[in-house]
């Protein structure tokens, strides 16, 4: 069966664009706790970078009312360039098509705000025009309402876009653990930023393996000294 939506993500097959993750922008999330978004959103970022994910970066009226890239994001990509626009649909701007197309992957996973409205038509439009197979990251994505932000995930799925979460990107370009050059990097944004699984990677690295922690500095451990009791 020739369908390519069978295909896993392989760090390969796939390139990753991340669109109008601004402050202003995330202001009017209001589908997703705004913390938890940015987390998401740099844990995938940090993903891309350990796999060699070819990553484009967009931004929307940077200086006149969004403001700047989170800098965490830009911290995963010194140097990288910042792909500003006009339109509220990055597929209108020829330096997103360019850079897309250089990338030469027909996978697109996109991260951006807002959902219903930047994300929504730069997949209808990357589908349609670009013959683009796009994939979106459902947690790494924010809308002005819970319902906004559902809604427009069922029409892009309706159309044909493949729901994801950044975690389940993560692992699945690293497939194998035994695929060792992307194993360290993997464990280290498992840890700071998968929540209960990284606190549980923490406590078996630690208390079964006997492994550091992973502060940069020490603690000294202070034996009980059991208090008088009356």
């Amino acid at each position: 069966m020739n369908n390519p939506k069978l295909e896993v993500l392989t760090p390969h097959n796939s390139q990753l664009i991340i669109i109008d993750h601004q402050p202003q922008m995330a202001f009017g999330v209001q589908s997703i706790d705004r913390q938890t978004l940015k987390n998401n959103v740099v844990g995938l970022a940090k993903a891309a970078k350990a796999f060699g994910i070819p990553t484009v970066i967009t931004t929307v009226e940077t200086e006149s009312f969004s403001g700047k890239t989170y800098p965490e994001i830009l911290d995963v990509f010194p140097g990288q360039p910042i792909l500003e626009r006009t339109s509220m649909n990055s597929w209108d701007d020829q330096k997103v098509r360019d850079a897309l197309a250089a990338n030469g992957r027909k996978k697109i996973i996109v991260a951006g705000l807002w959902t219903e409205v930047c994300n929504t038509t730069f997949a209808l439009c990357a589908m349609l025009e670009g013959d683009y197979e796009v994939y979106m990251v459902a947690d790494a994505s924010g809308g002005t309402t819970k319902e906004a932000h559902d809604f427009a995930m069922q029409r892009m799925v309706q159309a044909g876009v493949v729901p994801v979460t950044w975690q389940q990107v993560l692992l699945e370009w690293q497939r194998d653990w035994k695929n060792r050059d992307t194993y360290d990097a993997v464990m280290k944004i498992v840890t700071e930023h998968s929540g209960a699984y990284g606190m549980g990677v923490d406590y078996a690295y630690t208390m079964l393996h006997k492994a550091p922690p992973r502060n940069q500095g020490s603690n000294e451990v202070l034996a009980p000294v059991p208090a008088p009791v009356r």
